[in-house]
């Protein structure tokens, strides 16, 4: 069986030109020192790479933990080997905000990443969570474009490790929603969401060999077009690192021709989350996530199918490289408990589980359950917006492990 893939992240061994990117955004922050000996001042990244670099003495102090404009940001460059991308440079940066100075209001993050590799893979994804003042509304912004020859193993849940081969693509990704407050936490909005792909070809198949993307319905380009219906609970005040706190989004899209879709069909997302303090009294959190896509009518193309690490940030599915499984239907459920390590706040961890179920192509009924497991370290890159690197070893059934690098936390 072929392992999950091993990546391994330099952003641990390099951390010094990541600080000293970081430490040109520290202008936009309160950088009141914090008196030293205190036993309650938080380090970040970004406080070492000041006293290694720039020979600032203490921590920096947030006078003002909710200001308007205040912006907190990260900068992290990094790089990494997987067998999915070979040698890979990335940057990632992260900008969060408040728009508002209650202490209902939520923070607004913007989060941008390049990456580039050595088999010539290109992706820049930009993903945009604004709130307005009193949280209004919530504008959802999701950008994509790619062009990442990628492994498919076929459909299903009981597909082997060993049949996978290489499909190419080129991607463009605009997803824009808007949703307004109509009860505290309580959002209702419309959205619209294209996906194009083009160049869509399998590589280095053996003459004759039929695949299930053939079977599926395999073109060189493909158009989906849909407007979105999305229902939104969210107690949760920092998306980031979130504190105890309970999150529902409900989305269904619709696709039509008249918009410009190859074809009519319909899909339906449940995502789920749960965050609690455990112990009670503490800062250890014990969070719950269920991710369920399915499919109400027609055919999806096979790309834009429920696939290992097919959310937003692709991070469901720990344990196996990504696009591992794929069908017309997933549940998905995961659980992660978050400790810290350090007092000052600078290194914390993480222990997890999940499991994902796809349906079959010939019975469509959910025969299997893949499970993934692991542990973790999250390091303090901004201790303003909470924001850590996280980097997670994750294993799954037949061999199947690899490093999984964040910026944030996974869920």
């Amino acid at each position: 069986m072929l392992p999950r893939t091993s990546a391994f992240s330099l952003s641990n061994i390099f951390p010094a030109l990541a600080l000293i990117l970081c430490v040109l955004d520290v202008g936009a922050q309160d950088t009141t020192v914090a008196r030293r000996g205190s036993q309650r001042e938080q380090v970040d990244l970004i406080d070492i790479g000041r006293h290694l670099f720039l020979k600032h003495p203490g921590v920096r102090n947030d006078s003002a933990a909710k200001k308007v404009g205040k912006v907190y940001g990260s900068l992290l460059p990094s790089a990494e080997y997987t067998l999915q991308t070979a040698f890979a440079v990335n940057l990632t940066g992260n900008a969060a905000f408040y728009t508002g100075e209650r202490a209902e209001d939520n923070i607004s993050n913007i989060y941008l990443n390049l990456t580039y590799t050595q088999k010539h893979q290109f992706v820049i994804p930009l993903d945009v969570n604004i709130w307005t003042r009193g949280n209004r509304y919530n504008i959802l912004s999701d950008w994509r474009y790619e062009k990442f020859p990628q492994d498919t193993y076929g459909l299903g849940g009981l597909t082997q490790a060993d049949s996978g081969y290489l499909i190419d693509f080129s991607y463009i990704r605009f997803y824009q929603t808007i949703l307004k407050t109509v009860a505290p936490d309580f959002y209702l909005g419309l959205g619209y969401d294209l996906d194009y792909f083009w160049s869509v070809r399998e590589v280095g198949l053996p003459p004759g060999k039929v695949t299930d993307f053939q079977r599926y319905g395999l073109h060189p380009t493909s158009t989906s077009s849909g407007v979105t219906f999305n229902l939104l609970y969210d107690s949760r005040r920092n998306a980031i690192n979130p504190e105890p706190g309970n999150y529902l989004n409900v989305v269904y899209r619709p696709n039509f021709t008249f918009l410009g879709s190859d074809a009519n069909w319909q899909t339906l997302l449940i995502d789920g989350r749960k965050y609690i303090h455990l112990p009670g009294d503490g800062k250890n959190t014990l969070a719950f996530w269920t991710f369920d896509w399915l499919t109400l009518h027609g055919d999806p193309p096979y790309l834009l199918l429920p696939s290992t690490a097919s959310d937003t940030y692709v991070n469901m599915g720990r344990g196996y490289i990504q696009g591992r499984f794929r069908s017309k239907n997933v549940l998905y459920l995961e659980s992660e408990y978050r400790f810290g390590i350090m007092a000052n706040g600078l290194l914390g961890g993480v222990v997890f589980a999940n499991a994902q179920s796809y349906t079959e192509p010939s019975s469509g009924r959910f025969e299997s359950i893949s499970p993934g497991w692991g542990a973790g370290i999250r390091i303090k890159l901004n201790k303003f917006s909470h924001t850590n690197i996280a980097l997670d070893y994750g294993f799954g059934l037949h061999g199947s492990k690899g490093i999984f690098a964040n910026l944030g936390e996974v869920f």
